[in-house]
């Protein structure tokens, strides 16, 4: 922890990735809202199943500031019961029409490890960006999204940030290869970090992603390493959850993907102010 230096304010990665045709700037720092179509999801407040509900949350996360919804339909928390691809595709053609119907120029990002639904979301729905949790772990995610040509989100597991870049490294050279262009690097946080100190020992240097020369994205919100360091509940995290937040953008984070849009744009706009009055 002695390496944590929360005086220096990083800016992060100067950037744009192409969404439809257009270039969305990221040397300012977005917010990305969750939206799971999910029954067992970890935080109830971002779970939706009914048409109206996802409607309603789909207005909430683009009225409160967020220019990305990312749409999951498959449960990422430790005991969460297996979902088949099938089930996740049904569950996403359900989803989808809505949200583009009620925000249609909003950015759908999909959570997903699968590649067929990679494919499927953004050939038949019109998906904006791949959000892929397992690395690549699927053999065809790599070439499905470089022919699809959508930005990917790529989440590193490795629990140090060596073995971190040594893969992030390896993995965006191998996507150069077949053709990709728009690439997000996350850190991960957690997943398969470990202990709740391995996390805060990789926020302590998240800067040093910034080699890579690509944007980073941080899902930190509501998360064990907050509510277990606290001694409180998920429910409870929002505090933590801005907190760590703010850390972020100021280790250089380009994104933020929060259950909580609007403290997250609040964090933004704080940090913001103070890197215009510093440059005075």
């Amino acid at each position: 922890m002695e390496n944590m230096n929360l005086g220096a304010d990083v800016k992060p990665v100067n950037y744009t990735i192409n969404v439809r045709g257009q270039l969305l700037d990221l040397s300012h720092p977005l917010v990305m809202g969750i939206m799971n179509v999910t029954p067992d999801s970890f935080f109830a407040g971002s779970r939706v199943q009914t048409e109206e509900a996802i409607r309603q949350r789909a207005h909430d996360i683009v009225a409160e500031g967020a220019k990305i919804i990312d749409v999951g339909a498959c449960s990422t928390r430790p005991d969460s019961d297996p979902v088949s691809a099938e089930e996740e595709m049904n569950r996403l053609a359900f989803a989808l029409p809505i949200i583009r119907e009620a925000e249609p120029e909003a950015i759908i990002s999909i959570d997903t490890f699968h590649a067929s639904i990679a494919r499927r979301t953004v050939e038949e729905f019109g998906a904006d960006i791949i959000n892929d949790v397992e690395e690549g772990k699927d053999p065809e995610m790599f070439p499905t999204v470089a022919e699809l040509g959508t930005p990917y989100i790529l989440m590193s597991t490795a629990d140090n940030l060596h073995d971190m870049l040594i893969n992030f490294s390896r993995e965006v050279q191998e996507l150069r290869a077949l053709g990709q262009k728009d690439i997000i690097l996350d850190p991960g946080f957690g997943f398969g970090k470990g202990a709740v100190d391995g996390n805060y020992t990789l926020l302590s240097v998240m800067e040093r992603l910034q080699v890579m020369e690509l944007p980073l994205l941080v899902g930190i919100s509501r998360k064990r390493m907050i509510h277990q360091l606290l001694g409180i509940t998920a429910n409870e995290s929002l505090n933590g959850t801005t907190v760590l937040n703010t850390i972020a953008l100021m280790k250089g984070a380009n994104i933020l993907r929060v259950h909580d849009v609007r403290p997250a744009v609040e964090a933004v706009k704080i940090v913001e102010a103070m890197r215009q009055n510093a440059e005075q």
